[in-house]
């Protein structure tokens, strides 16, 4: 595949990457990747579920190419039940709103 083709087939699945986020209700309020954690706390209130996972950053050393620990970073998955509708699933990347989609 030339690059001038992957360039053109990238182009084309960013609009699905754009769809696949979603936004759901919470009483009168539109909630939103876009919006901050304090503001979907406040709009839609606690989550149902919440879980939780902290791994470790890591990059290579430059003077002996070992993989070494930089950081830590935290994923988080908060669900909100909205029976008899589709749960919808919130994923946070350190404390910021990457994600939200609807359950199973």
């Amino acid at each position: 595949m030339t690059s001038l083709t992957r360039i053109a087939a990238t182009l084309l699945l960013l609009p699905l990457a754009a769809i696949a986020d979603e936004s759901f209700r919470c009483g009168k309020w539109i909630a939103s990747s876009s919006m901050s954690v304090p503001e979907l706390l406040e709009k839609c209130g606690e989550p149902t579920s919440k879980t939780s996972e902290t791994s470790d950053v890591k990059a290579r050393n430059a003077n002996n190419g070992l993989l070494v620990k930089v950081g830590e970073t935290t994923l988080e998955t908060w669900t909100y039940d909205r029976s008899p509708n589709p749960a919808m699933v919130v994923t946070l990347v350190d404390g910021r709103i990457k994600k939200i989609e609807r359950g199973e």
